[in-house]
């Protein structure tokens, strides 16, 4: 995997590799054999991996694998990011079972590191709408028919929201205009949201984050949809997959348009109260 000079940077922020360290601590103990020496009984095979431990750590492979697939991790840090939780579980366990005094230490030293060091969240420019009710989403959709909105579903825990926060914001700041707005609705706080736009926000939703496209008011396009059998299409929330299915160029363009139109209507009406004016 190539790693973006960008994502390079992310991955020098502390939270990256302090949870590095988390994830490898077992088997870095393990194979150290000074460390090893001090930690664990001393005997021949106490440096060696066991059987038990090599299994959850080949479960655990291949939960990240089939987690991180499924959520879109297509990024180094996008992969590491929803890989954490489940290289610091396994972790959890492989220090309990060597010692349930370390297994207290390691769990006492995650909480304190997730307070202290939370994930970062995207810092850079961009223009999106928070709704803070589902109230005033469908005010904002019903008064404001000649806007179309794009708005993001999604929840703060999910890796899948997370990872395509900064890819959102970007977008709102390269296609904002008076007639294409995008927004953002948080539907773990206003789970009503959820209910009314048919998303299950619980953590084994694969709806999660979900973007629907406005026109009119009216529901246009959505990712992740249903099939016949209601069972949804996952969706790869990738900068050129979002623009492709959501045909941004060409609804910026008919958005320019509409701008465009109203500047003539109001133009023409000051022309036309001029004269009235002078007559």
């Amino acid at each position: 995997m190539i790693v973006p000079k960008k994502d390079l940077l992310v991955l020098l922020k502390p939270y990256y590799w302090v949870n590095v360290m988390l994830t490898c601590s077992f088997v870095f103990c393990k194979k150290n054999d000074y460390v090893c020496r001090h930690l664990f009984e001393p005997t021949d095979t106490s440096c060696e991996l066991d059987t038990k431990e090599l299994e959850i750590l080949l479960f655990v492979m291949i939960v990240i694998m089939i987690r991180t697939r499924k959520a879109g991790s297509v990024t180094m840090v996008d992969y590491l990011s929803s890989s954490f939780i489940y290289t610091k579980t396994a972790n959890l366990l492989l220090w309990f079972f060597a010692d349930a005094r370390y297994g207290l230490i390691y769990s006492a030293l995650v909480i304190i590191i997730t307070f202290v060091l939370p994930a970062p969240t995207y810092s850079g420019p961009e223009n999106v709408v928070y709704f803070r009710s589902l109230a005033s989403l469908e005010e904002t959709l019903r008064d404001d028919k000649y806007t179309v909105w794009i708005v993001c579903f999604y929840t703060t825990w999910n890796p899948s929201c997370a990872n395509f926060a900064p890819i959102f914001s970007q977008l709102s700041v390269e296609y904002d205009t008076k007639y294409l707005k995008f927004g953002k609705i948080d539907v773990s706080r206003y789970p009503d949201a959820a209910q009314k736009f048919n998303i299950n926000d619980t953590s084994f939703s694969r709806q999660l984050p979900t973007v629907v496209l406005f026109k009119n008011g009216l529901e246009s396009v959505r990712r992740p949809v249903f099939d016949a059998k209601g069972k949804v299409y996952k969706f790869f929330f990738t900068e050129s997959n979002f623009k492709a299915v959501f045909d941004m160029n060409n609804v910026y363009a008919d958005c320019k348009k509409t701008l465009d139109k109203k500047k003539n209507e109001g133009a023409e009406k000051t022309k036309s109260d001029k004269k009235k004016k002078t007559s």
